[in-house]
């Protein structure tokens, strides 16, 4: 049986050109990997440290190789934390309360009591003296306070800064930020 068209020299070498471009690819997704993974490991590292996290870059890259390291049991908690919610974070819709709560779960379990869900009792601020410098909302208004959060976030096309608050995504390598979790009304550090 003849098929439907006629090989030309052009199609035979593209035919063989296909395979050679597809290695190039392949080198460069094997070399954006180790980059990721080395990006993945800054951010972790740097994101944990304003945190007041001491483990080093070099630490942070052991805990993810799996290797066994000196430090702080919550520390180490943290770094694992934080790559899980690296693996899982493009699976995560920035518009869902649901999806917030599993990134916060992700990156609490094991260091709060209520990873994952929003807080139950007051904070604030204190400075030095113990005066409070601010309280945080409430607890029995925080769902009518995230439910309007997340309305406004979804009606709002032309800003997308509550993407901002939720994810930073730049170049296939997410963050998700940690540093509002306690303003917008979730758990943070104990």
């Amino acid at each position: 049986m003849k098929p439907p068209f006629t090989l030309t020299n052009t199609m035979f070498h593209q035919a063989i050109e296909i395979p050679r471009i597809l290695g190039i690819i392949e080198f460069r997704v094997k070399s954006d990997l180790k980059l990721q993974k080395e990006n993945r490991i800054k951010s972790i590292h740097a994101s944990l440290a304003i945190e007041n996290n001491s483990l080093t870059e070099k630490q942070v890259t052991d805990i993810i190789d799996g290797k066994r390291v000196l430090g702080d049991p919550k520390e180490i908690r943290e770094v694992k934390n934080a790559y899980d919610a690296y693996e899982e974070i493009l699976t995560l819709d920035p518009y869902r309360q649901k999806d917030f709560l599993k990134a916060h779960r992700l990156l609490t379990a094991g260091i709060v009591n209520e990873a994952g869900k929003y807080r139950s009792r007051d904070v604030g601020i204190f400075d030095e003296m113990g005066n409070v410098v601010h309280m945080g909302a409430r607890p029995q208004y925080l769902q009518t306070l995230m439910d309007d959060l997340f309305t406004w976030g979804k009606m709002t096309i032309r800003l997308s800064l509550s993407k901002v608050v939720f994810f930073t995504m730049r170049s296939k390598r997410s963050i998700l930020l940690q540093m509002g979790m306690d303003e917008w009304g979730v758990c943070g550090k104990q």
